[in-house]
C-alpha cells in the first residue's frame, strides 16, 4: 500500500498510514523485537517524501521509525535524508543531519562523504569539501571515483587546472581507475581554460598507459581541436587511439572529416572515410556526400563510385544526391559508360535525376547511342 500510495502521490494518505502502523504494531514481531521490515518501508516512504521536496514529512517518517525499530537507523536513511536536503537546495540542513548523524553514532560511508563533498562545491565552499576529503581517508573511509571526480571538477571550477591534474594522478596512485566521466571532466576542464593541445597529450598518455577507459568518447576532444584549427592534431589523436583499440565514434569520426575538409586535407579525409568504413563505422549520409562530391571534383570519380559500393556493403545506401554526383562526373570525367549504367542502377532504385542532372547527361551523354538518354528523356518529357 506504501509503494502505491508515494507512486501516485498520495502523500496525505501516506502520512495517515504512517501513523496507523504506528498505532497497530505488526504482528509478525517476533517476542520484545520490532518487525524487520520496518525500516526497509520507511527508508522506501522517506524517499519518496524527499523526491517530492516534502523534506517536513520526510523527517516526520524519520522521528516516526527511530520510534518503531530497534538500535539506531542505518546509514542508508541518513544518506536519503542529507541527499533530500542537498536536492531542495537546503543545504545547512543536510549540514545539520549529519551532524545528527555523527552524535546518534552512525558511522557515515563513501556515500555520505560524497554527498556533502558535492554540496559544499555547489555552495562555494570547495575547501570545506577538500578538508572533508582528507578527513575521509583519516577515518579510513576509502574514496570512490565519484569522490575524485567531484573534486576534479571542483578544482576546475577554483580555474585550479594543476591542482585538478594532480588529484587524477592521486586517483590512479590510489588504485582508483578513470571513468569515462573522469576523462570527460579533464577534457572539458583543460580546453575551458585554453589548454586544448594539453588534453590532446593527456588522453594519448592515458591511452599509452592503459588508463584510458573503455567505452570514453573523445569527440569532444576532436571538435575543440578541429575548432581551433588543429585538424592536423586531431588526426594524429584519432589515429594513435584508434590504432591500439580505442575506436572513435561516428560522430567523432565525421566531426574530424569537417575538420580535415576545412583544412584542405583532404587526403586524410578521404584515407579516414576508407578506414571508417571498413571497420563498420557507418557516416551520415551528409558526410559522406560531401567527400563523394570532394573526389569527384578532383576527377576521381571512379574512386567516389568505389566509396559507394563500400558503404552499401556496411549499410549506408546511397541517396539521391550521391547519384548525382556521380553522374555528373562521369559525365564530368568522359566516363559515358559508367555514366549509363549508373544512371540505369539509378532509375532501376526509382531515382529519378534532377533537371540539372538530366541535362548534364544529354550534354555528357549526347553521342550515345544507348537506351538510358530515351529512359531519362521519357522521364522529364
Amino acid at each position: 500500500m506504501a509503494h502505491s500510495l508515494a507512486s501516485s502521490h498520495r502523500f496525505s494518505l501516506l502520512r495517515s498510514l504512517l501513523s496507523f502502523i504506528v498505532a497497530n504494531p505488526c504482528p509478525c514481531s517476533p517476542g520484545i523485537f520490532s518487525c524487520p521490515q520496518i525500516e526497509p518501508l520507511f527508508r522506501f516512504v522517506i524517499d519518496a517524501f524527499c523526491r517530492s521536496r516534502k523534506l517536513s514529512d520526510a523527517v516526520f517518517a524519520f522521528e516516526t521509525m527511530k520510534k518503531l525499530i530497534d538500535g539506531r537507523p542505518s546509514v542508508v536513511v541518513y544518506n536519503v535524508m542529507i541527499n533530500g536536503y542537498l536536492k531542495s537546495g537546503d543545504f545547512d540542513n543536510a549540514l545539520r543531519f549529519y551532524e545528527r548523524m555523527e552524535k546518534d553514532r552512525v558511522k557515515p560511508d563513501v556515500c555520505t562523504v560524497n554527498t556533502l563533498i558535492s554540496g559544499y562545491c555547489r555552495n562555494g565552499k570547495f575547501e570545506s569539501g577538500l578538508k572533508l576529503f582528507k578527513e575521509m581517508k583519516e577515518k579510513s573511509c576509502r574514496p570512490n571515483v565519484v569522490s575524485f571526480n567531484t573534486l576534479i571538477q571542483g578544482f576546475f571550477r577554483e580555474r585550479k587546472v594543476k591542482e585538478a591534474i594532480e588529484m587524477a594522478n592521486e586517483m590512479t596512485q590510489s588504485g582508483c581507475q578513470f571513468s569515462t566521466v573522469t576523462c570527460e571532466i579533464l577534457v572539458k576542464g583543460l580546453c575551458k581554460e585554453g589548454q586544448v593541445l594539453e588534453a590532446s597529450d593527456m588522453i594519448v598518455d592515458f591511452c599509452r598507459k592503459g588508463l584510458l577507459p573503455k567505452g570514453f568518447d573523445y569527440c569532444g576532444l576532436v571538435e575543440e581541436l578541429c575548432g581551433k584549427g588543429n585538424a592536423g592534431r586531431a588526426f594524429e589523436v584519432v589515429n594513435e587511439l584508434w590504432m591500439k583499440g580505442d575506436v572513435p565514434s561516428s560522430i567523432a569520426c565525421t566531426t574530424l572529416i569537417e575538420g580535415l575538409r576545412r583544412s584542405q586535407r583532404r587526403e586524410d579525409s578521404f584515407g579516414l572515410m576508407e578506414k571508417m568504413l571498413k571497420d563498420g563505422i557507418v557516416p551520415d549520409i551528409l558526410t559522406f556526400n560531401y567527400l563523394i562530391q570532394d573526389l569527384c571534383d578532383l576527377g576521381r570519380t571512379m574512386d567516389a563510385n568505389k566509396f559507394r559500393l563500400l558503404a552499401s556493403a556496411k549499410g549506408l545506401e546511397p541517396d539521391e544526391v550521391t547519384y548525382n554526383i556521380l553522374v555528373y562526373g562521369y559525365t564530368r570525367d568522359g566516363r559515358r559508360k559508367e555514366g549509363e549504367n549508373l544512371v540505369d542502377e539509378m532509375l532501376d532504385k526509382g531515382y529519378i535525376p534532377d533537371i540539372a542532372t538530366y541535362n548534364r547527361l544529354m550534354d555528357g551523354l549526347s553521342n550515345s547511342t544507348s537506351s538510358t538518354l530515351e529512359k531519362v528523356g521519357a522521364i522529364h518529357r
